[in-house]
C-alpha cells in the first residue's frame, strides 16, 4: 500500500541534491509497499512509532531514534496512528564510509538538527557552498558517531523456524516453551536452539524478548497502559514487564518515552552494554 505523502521513488532517485530531508507528518494505519532506491536513507521517527521490514528482519523505530538503511536495500513501513518522520536521503558516494548494514541508532540534538537543517520545505539556506559542505562534513561526522540501540528482530530462513517465529508475531501472548513449539513444527529443543543462534544470533528466550519490546514499544507510543500491554504480551505480572524491558533497554518503559520528564531514550543508550558505531 502507497502512503499519500511519502515521497516516491523516482522523486528521491530523480533530485540533484547530494543530502536532502524530507519531514513527512501523518495519520495513518498501514504498510508502504516494498520499495528501494539508489541513495541511501536515515529514517527519524520524531513521534509516534515506525516499523520496518529490511536486510531479513523487524526493525522497531522509536522517537528519538532512526533507521538506517543503505542505498538499493528494499524495506516496506508499517505505521499505527500518528506519526512524524524525517527522511534523510544521502547520494551513495557520500553514504558508502557509513556502511552497508541497517541499523537503529539514537538521534542527539545536534544531528536532529542537521537532519531539519536539510529539508527541502524548508526557506533555502542562506550560506555558500563552502558552509554547507562544512554542515555536511558535521552531518556524516555525527551519523559514524552515534550509537545503535538494540531494537532489532532478525527473521530466520529455515522453514520450520519461519513457522514458529511467524505464530509467535501473529500471537505474541503465547506463553509456549521451546519443547512446545518443538513439537507443533516437528524439530527438537537441541535443533531449535542450534537453529535460533545460527540464524538469528540469539536465543529463543531473547528472541522472544525482542518481539514483545518491538511490540511494547508500538503501542506505548499509542498511549496503551503498561498494565494492558504486559497482560497482552502473557506476562504474569507487570513488574515481571517492566524487569524484562529494563534489562533489554536500560531503562523502564515511562523513562524510555520521556513520560516522567526524563529522556529516557537517551538514557538506555548510556546504559546499553553493547554499543557500537554505525561504520562496520
Amino acid at each position: 500500500m502507497d502512503i499519500s505523502g511519502l515521497p516516491g521513488v523516482d522523486v528521491v532517485n530523480d533530485s540533484p541534491r547530494p543530502v536532502f530531508s524530507l519531514i513527512t507528518e501523518m495519520t495513518f494505519v498501514g504498510e508502504t509497499a516494498p520499495h528501494h532506491h539508489a541513495k541511501a536513507q536515515l529514517m527519524y521517527v520524531v513521534s509516534g512509532v515506525l516499523t520496518v521490514r529490511a536486510a531479513g528482519g523487524i526493525w522497531t523505530v522509536p522517537p528519538r531514534c532512526a533507521l538506517w538503511i543503505p542505498g538499493g536495500v528494499s524495506h516496506a513501513g508499517r505505521m499505527a496512528g500518528h506519526i512524524k518522520i524525517g527522511s534523510l536521503y544521502i547520494d551513495p558516494a557520500l553514504a558508502a564510509p557509513l556502511g552497508r548494514d541497517c541499523g537503529i541508532l539514537f538521534v542527539q540534538p545536534l544531528l536532529r538538527e542537521l537532519i531539519l537543517r536539510f529539508d527541502t520545505e524548508a526557506p533555502p539556506m542562506a550560506m555558500d557552498p563552502a558552509r554547507e559542505a562544512r554542515l555536511l562534513a558535521v552531518l556524516l561526522d555525527e551519523l559514524v558517531a552515534a550509537p545503535l540501540e538494540p531494537i532489532h528482530l532478525p527473521m530466520p530462513d529455515d522453514r520450520r523456524l519461519r513457522r514458529l517465529t511467524e505464530a509467535m508475531i501473529e500471537n505474541p501472548g503465547l506463553r509456549c516453551t521451546i519443547d512446545e513449539w518443538g513439537a507443533r513444527v516437528g524439530a527438537s529443543n537441541r535443533t531449535l536452539s542450534r537453529l535460533f543462534q545460527r540464524e538469528t544470533g540469539m536465543s529463543f528466550l531473547r528472541w522472544r524478548q525482542q518481539l514483545h519490546v518491538g511490540l511494547a514499544l508500538q503501542r506505548l507510543a499509542q498511549g496503551e497502559q503498561v498494565t494492558t500491554i504486559a497482560g497482552d504480551l502473557g506476562y504474569e505480572s507487570v513488574s515481571a514487564f517492566i524487569t524484562m524491558f529494563r534489562r533489554m533497554l536500560g531503562t523502564t518503559p515511562a523513562r524510555y518515552f520521556g513520560r516522567d520528564g526524563n529522556d529516557g531514550a537517551a538514557e538506555a543508550t548510556s546504559h546499553a552494554v553493547n554499543v557500537v558505531r554505525l561504520r562496520r
